[in-house]
């Protein structure tokens, strides 16, 4: 038996089928539309709110404030500049970004009082 033989009686078409019912276009997207909202509640969401937070935290910060930096450092805020604030640590001065400001402990009020 050939091959064109073969495959000329598996291609024959076969006769009274019924035409299948076409679902619609936006139905096969539907798992990637899925796919968007989950990452947009699960990863997307959850990190804008992580960075709205961290804003307020650094525009908050004033002198007199412990904080604790993002390297683990734990220092009283001497003075903030722009983009920058001076900690003493211990005997300790240096002076780190604002953005490396991970919490404050203490405020400057709770210190004074």
């Amino acid at each position: 038996m050939h091959l064109n033989t073969f495959l000329a009686q598996a291609a024959a078409p076969t006769t009274g089928t019924t035409a299948q019912p076409q679902q619609p276009a936006w139905l096969g997207f539907a798992p990637m539309i899925l796919l968007v909202v989950v990452f947009y509640f699960i990863l997307i969401r959850p990190q804008q709110k992580r960075a709205k937070a961290l804003a307020a935290l650094v525009s908050s910060i004033k002198a007199g404030d412990k904080v604790v930096t993002a390297s683990g450092i734990i220092g009283t805020v001497i003075t903030v500049k722009d983009k920058t604030v001076t900690l003493r640590s211990a005997d300790t001065k240096m002076e780190v970004t604002k953005a490396s400001v991970t919490e404050i402990l203490e405020g400057a009020a709770a210190t004074e009082a």
